[in-house]
């Protein structure tokens, strides 16, 4: 498992265990709020965080910083990475894989993923290098796979 991908599965993990719900019909929304240990006419007293998500109002603050963090992490990631050889290219490679780079060819939702530009990486040697690495690898390797029927 890459780098980039364990700090990507313990931020999920973070996140996973942080208190809220989804709800798609009105059962899942009384569901949650019993899970978030609310009143069904406690409305006023969640938020929504897109998804068909909901926290607490009183949780705001302990989500934004959390996300923060997640970041601020990979920022900081990022800038050790002075080379691009390592978590840059294993992060360029997951999230190519992960937008089927392969098929796409279009760098657009893979960029977004991460919220870097190409004015970005263009400006940043290890941005740069990490990421003509990871396409390298990651279509030899999707190449190679195909070349069998995988």
């Amino acid at each position: 498992m890459n780098q980039y991908q364990r700090l990507k599965n313990r931020h999920q993990k973070e996140f996973e265990t942080f208190p809220k719900f989804y709800a798609f019909s009105e059962k899942q929304f009384l569901q949650g709020m019993r899970k978030l240990k609310l009143k069904e006419n406690e409305t006023d007293k969640i938020v929504s965080i897109s998804g068909g998500g909901y926290i607490k109002k009183s949780d705001i603050e302990k989500f934004k910083k959390m996300n923060e963090k997640h970041k601020r992490e990979i920022k900081v990631a990022i800038a050790k990475d002075v080379t691009g050889k390592h978590f840059i290219k294993d992060m360029f490679k997951y999230e190519l894989a992960n937008h089927e780079y392969v098929f796409t060819e279009n760098l657009e939702d893979t960029l977004n993923a991460l919220q870097l530009s190409m004015d970005e990486i263009n400006d940043n040697k290890a941005l740069k290098k990490g990421l003509l690495l990871a396409r390298k690898e990651y279509l030899k390797v999707e190449c190679a796979e195909e070349e069998f029927g995988e």
